[in-house]
């Protein structure tokens, strides 16, 4: 190369280096930015939240409240500011019972119709949401949107149906929610439906429905099944359960990676805390141990999202499946819905792209409650997620809780072939 074309290369390449260099500093400045924007974002979401609640406090408070009164009674009501073109809302706090007898309190919602469509006394429907969060500023009565995956709710207002929905107790009010275990989550449901009973404005009567999704769809399943015994003034007409945490065994068998830290966290808080024997430490990682309280704690979507970045590293929740730990599989199984009996109508949905409650563990609680001779209706979708399953069978849902309401026989499906083989359960 010739000394001129080398001292050109040379001022080429020094301009070149400069404008590198002025390149890399603005966008090291504009990804500092960027954090720093998040950052200020996140803490003023943060406050807000925090302000909000706080303001709400006084409501869930519990402190000085009498154990003693009938379960279902309303201790606090105040107006819940949604828009329902057929009816509005109320928040409630009212007296429910953990599955030991212990008496404690549930928060909710019950929404009343602004119509006699349905007569008086009105039909109830008692709803039971899946999956939140733990922290209190997850309760769904807490939210901003309250009424923002329960979309259905004013259809069923303008029928003339009551409906309620119970936060469970320790969710958005003191103590810890008892998260899959079956019998506490089914007396805050029951007793959601007393709550309804208890507000004159209401005119809610004696017959009610459930309808469950998710870990909802297993308090459903043990609603139906303790409705009888625990609650024996109420007539339950039917029972809906879609992508119900039926199957424990067979799901924590099967699932893994980000639902694993989803879920897992909340199960480690809730079953310690009603089994004395369960020991955390046991069953997670180092990872997940040291976090487990504290995405537990968080809401879904933040705890879902932390998740997939964990899953991307490669972290593992549990340092072993938990049903290969005798004492975690005990629970386990006995967390497990119940099969309901011929008499009463059951309604199950799933969808085969189900990726959390997976469908083929659904499957198999169908199978085992048509051998058991269950009054069982299944619904399948070929292409809905977990999530937006619940709105999206709501229409069916709906017409066949009417169908209930209205004593009308119903339409087994026991006899038709499932669309997915059941799963197996692990070590049996």
């Amino acid at each position: 190369m010739s000394a001129k074309r080398k001292r050109r290369f040379t001022r080429i390449s020094a301009s070149l280096l400069r404008h590198s260099k002025r390149l890399l500093v603005g966008a090291t400045g504009l990804l500092l930015l960027l954090v720093a924007i998040l950052v200020i974002t996140t803490l003023v979401g943060r406050w807000q939240v925090n302000h909000k609640q706080n303001a709400l406090q006084p409501f869930y408070n519990t402190n000085g409240l009498s154990s003693d009164g009938p379960m279902g009674q309303v201790v606090r009501h105040e107006p819940l500011a949604v828009s329902l073109p057929h009816g509005t809302a109320e928040r409630v706090l009212y007296r429910t019972q953990k599955g030991d007898g212990s008496v404690t309190f549930s928060s909710g919602m019950v929404f009343i119709p602004n119509n006699n469509n349905a007569g008086s006394p009105r039909p109830v429907v008692a709803w039971a949401h899946g999956t939140v969060g733990m922290g209190d500023q997850c309760a769904p009565s807490r939210i901003d949107k309250p009424i923002g995956n329960i979309d259905w709710v004013d259809e069923m207002l303008a029928r003339g149906w009551v409906v309620t929905a119970t936060d469970y107790a320790g969710l958005g009010t003191p103590g810890v929610e008892n998260y899959l275990v079956g019998n506490d989550e089914a007396h805050d449901v029951l007793n959601s439906v007393r709550a309804a009973r208890d507000l004159p404005a209401a005119q809610a009567g004696s017959t009610f429905a459930v309808w469950g999704h998710s870990q909802g769809g297993n308090s459903a399943l043990f609603s139906a099944a303790q409705a009888a015994d625990y609650a024996p003034e109420l007539k339950l007409a039917g029972t809906v359960a879609s992508a119900p945490a039926a199957e424990l065994v067979a799901l924590f068998g099967e699932t893994g990676g980000t639902i694993d830290w989803v879920i897992g966290p909340e199960v480690l808080v809730s079953w310690p805390n009603a089994y004395a024997n369960l020991d955390a430490k046991d069953i997670t990682t180092t990872a997940g141990y040291k976090s487990y309280q504290k995405i537990a704690d968080s809401c879904i979507a933040p705890a879902t999202l932390g998740a997939l970045v964990r899953n991307s590293f490669g972290q593992h929740f549990f340092s072993t499946n938990p049903v290969d730990s005798p004492d975690w599989r005990a629970v386990t199984q006995a967390q497990g819905a119940p099969v309901l009996n011929p008499s009463q109508p059951l309604l199950v949905a799933e969808s085969l792209q189900d990726k959390v409650v997976l469908p083929n563990t659904t499957a198999l609680y169908i199978q085992r409650a048509c051998q058991a001779g269950s009054n069982l209706t299944s619904l399948w979708l070929a292409d809905v997620g977990h999530i937006q399953l619940s709105s999206t069978i709501a229409p069916e849902v709906i017409s066949w809780i009417n169908d209930r309401f209205d004593a009308r026989p119903t339409a087994p499906t026991c006899n038709q072939p499932l669309p997915i083989t059941p799963a197996t359960i692990p070590g049996s």
